[in-house]
């Protein structure tokens, strides 16, 4: 029986945004294995979804989300298997797969997620919740948001995605200054070392994130997500310069006549000169 139905709230616009929001106040969103599985549920219905576009990945009631519910990892006892209905907790040593795609413990924090995402963290985005918030191409971030690997204090190690996403997107040095010292990275610190993007007021980083998500929604998207896709081949999985600009290019060139002729056509007929953009972010 479900007995946090509610866990995970997801929402869509007719526009093409998906929000999908973290809500176990009792747990600061504090995630366990049901809420795993439907965070899972609602990443992958937001990728095959082709009406949807752009997916926020949002904390309810001030808290992004404090990692996995430790509450559950204690109840872990290798001689039962944890099959039983106590516990909720990850399944330790398995791997669990849906589509051929791995599945983490927080739940989608193994997939490369097809299309883009952006985190609104408020609050605490620490440990597993960290590691969540790394699934963000962007990271709309409030004033007195902290970010770290708090899990440090209680020899629970990082097996989703941290120490693979963290240091591509900070750096290998920062990246080791966190996960070995566990510290509390505020806004400010997290903006300058590329961890977040934008710093917002309090109570403000869903409303902004909502704004750039209504820009992303307006570009041409075969584009937009080719050049995303060729983004993270490079970091991830390109085994050289060449095959990295191999990738680019072979993949860039299938949107040229679907995308590019018609937008040089546009900007040839007047649009956008100059750099220029609409109130909206539209060309």
């Amino acid at each position: 029986m479900d007995t946090e139905p509610n866990a995970v709230q997801t929402t869509k616009t007719t526009e093409g945004i998906t929000t999908i929001t973290l809500n176990r106040e009792h747990r600061r969103n504090a995630v366990d294995g049901p809420t795993a599985k439907k965070l899972t549920d609602a990443i992958l219905c937001y990728e095959t979804d082709t009406t949807q576009k752009v997916c926020i990945l949002y904390g309810a009631n001030g808290t992004f989300c404090a990692g996995f519910d430790l509450h559950e990892v204690a109840k872990f006892a290798p001689s039962t298997n944890n099959n039983d209905n106590e516990y909720n907790g990850p399944r330790i040593g398995a791997t669990e797969r849906v589509s051929g795609r791995n599945i983490g413990p927080m739940g989608p924090s193994r997939l490369q997620i097809r299309k883009p995402v952006i985190s609104a963290v408020s609050g605490y985005a620490v440990a597993g919740g960290l590691e969540l918030s790394l699934l963000g191409d962007i990271r709309v971030v409030e004033e007195d948001a902290v970010f770290g690997v708090f899990c440090r204090r209680w020899g629970v190690p990082l097996i989703d995605g941290g120490t693979v996403r963290l240091q591509a997107i900070v750096g290998l040095g920062r990246a080791m200054d966190m996960i070995l010292t566990g510290r509390g990275v505020g806004a400010q610190e997290a903006l300058n070392m590329g961890l977040a993007n934008r710093v917002v007021p309090k109570g403000k980083a869903l409303e902004e994130a909502m704004k750039i998500a209504r820009q992303l929604v307006m570009f041409p998207q075969g584009c937009m997500n080719v050049d995303r896709a060729s983004c993270y081949y490079a970091a991830y999985e390109a085994g050289s310069f060449e095959d990295a600009m191999r990738f680019e290019y072979d993949n860039g060139i299938e949107v040229v006549e679907s995308e590019s002729v018609k937008g040089a056509a546009r900007f040839s007929s007047g649009a956008g000169r100059h750099g220029k953009f609409d109130s909206e972010g539209k060309l």
